[in-house]
């Protein structure tokens, strides 16, 4: 299959060369040039499949022209290896919990899968020495899921840019006390700050030619495409309970609803989705008004929201043309403040013994806002409460539990390089690195 970049200025590319590159050319994000439409007897039997048996087949179908199926197979057994149940919270309404990887968060899934994807690739390059350089930027858990998902990988060194003060401390240590090909830059700055230098490194033709370049945000297709998984995952799940299923999505660079939607496409049946945002609400005002209009993005308590210029919103105009009334038709969206945020996680525990953690509290209340008679929910719980230990305390009153897994990563030594928000220091720093 070839993919085509959102900007449309650019030559197709194939599999390998989209992951590899990350972002094409004429910076536009790949897409694959069609979706293909699932079997009618995959949904019919898919309530009886496990998790990677549905990840499986969707790859199989989706990359099978380009990746032999037994190696994409053992890809999704490989980096796939944990459950992502769907549990009962509220009446109608249910969480996806994503949060069972190894490092606690929804990022697991794409990182994972990328990581294993992209050393197959390497390992067709026979003679190919150069080291591939993963530029990331994060703000929290995409750090934590792409470091720890190539921790050790051969021929991969990550850097991970992440804004200095601005992800909790749980999530920082997840990605800077790893050492060996794990490099983590403090920016002076915000995530579109960290985001913007990614983008204009790919962009630097001196750094082009010194050094091999991807990345592993949502940018980057690799990333993108196995979280459409999940969705499937979750219909099955709910296949037996409800022909009229809501997903709502806490959404901030938007590959977590990018990838929705190519499910919606690929003949999953799920009803409409819901785009949860906190106070960056750039997506939802153009759903209000129309208009797309990126700016300097606020900082919450739901961290990793925390995006003015969403990435993705590319890839959600290319799956519909750029036709608004297509998009309001299937996607409908919604805004919250911290104080908001804060108020949902303390009466949902307190009403249901369930602990959100702020990002899927944005999510349970839009649900519980927008949802309509004869509908069931279920909204994307991305991240384990714990990784916000400081917020949920000030909220319910005390420390949730942190998993052991999580803990193990705050008896490691921190390592960081401090960098000013200036790209010609970020690009020194990268050359002197080859």
């Amino acid at each position: 299959m070839k993919y085509y970049s959102t900007n449309h200025q650019a030559p197709d590319a194939d599999l390998r060369d989209a992951i590899i590159k990350g972002l094409a050319p004429d910076k536009g994000l790949y897409m694959p040039e069609r979706l293909p439409q699932l079997p009618a007897d995959f949904f019919e039997r898919m309530d009886r499949l496990s998790f990677q048996e549905i990840a499986g087949e969707v790859a199989v179908n989706l990359l099978g022209e380009d990746v032999p199926e037994a190696t994409l197979r053992n890809i999704v057994a490989d980096a796939l290896n944990f459950d992502i149940p769907v549990v009962p919270v509220a009446d109608r309404i249910h969480a996806m919990e994503l949060f069972h990887g190894p490092t606690l968060a929804f990022k697991d899934v794409g990182a994972r899968f990328m990581a294993r994807l992209l050393r197959h690739f390497i390992g067709e390059d026979e003679g190919e020495q150069k080291t591939i350089n993963v530029l990331v930027a994060t703000s929290g858990d995409t750090g934590s899921a792409v470091a720890n998902g190539f921790l050790g990988v051969e021929g991969i060194h990550v850097y991970v840019l992440y804004p200095n003060g601005k992800v909790s401390p749980l999530q920082e240590m997840q990605f800077t006390t790893l050492g060996r090909n794990i490099t983590a830059i403090a920016v002076d700055g915000t995530f579109d700050d960290c985001q913007a230098l990614v983008k204009s490194a790919f962009m630097d033709d001196e750094l082009q030619r010194g050094m091999k370049l991807t990345s592993a945000n949502s940018i980057n297709l690799g990333r993108l495409i196995p979280q459409s998984f999940y969705y499937f995952y979750a219909y099955a799940q709910m296949k037996r309970m409800t022909d009229q299923l809501v997903i709502c999505v806490p959404s901030g660079n938007f590959g977590n609803l990018a990838a929705g939607l190519m499910a919606w496409k690929m003949g999953l049946p799920i009803r409409r989705f819901i785009a949860a945002n906190n106070r960056n609400d750039v997506f939802y005002q153009y759903l209000q008004t129309g208009g797309y209009h990126p700016r300097p993005s606020i900082a919450t308590i739901a961290n990793a929201m925390d995006v003015g210029a969403p990435s993705n919103f590319a890839r959600i105009q290319a799956l519909f043309d750029g036709d608004i009334n297509q998009i309001r038709a299937l996607i409908s969206g919604a805004t919250y403040s911290d104080d908001e945020i804060c108020q949902t996680i303390r009466k949902v525990y307190e009403t249901n013994r369930y602990l959100l953690d702020p990002h899927g509290a944005c999510a349970y209340l839009a649900l519980e806002e927008q949802l309509m008679d004869g509908e069931h929910g279920v909204f994307l719980e991305t991240a384990h409460p714990a990784k916000f230990n400081d917020t949920i305390a000030r909220v319910i009153g005390r420390q949730p539990i942190i998993p052991d897994r999580l803990q193990a990563f705050m008896n490691g030594m921190k390592q960081t390089v401090q960098m000013e928000n200036d790209f010609s220091t970020f690009k020194s720093f990268l050359l002197n690195r080859r």
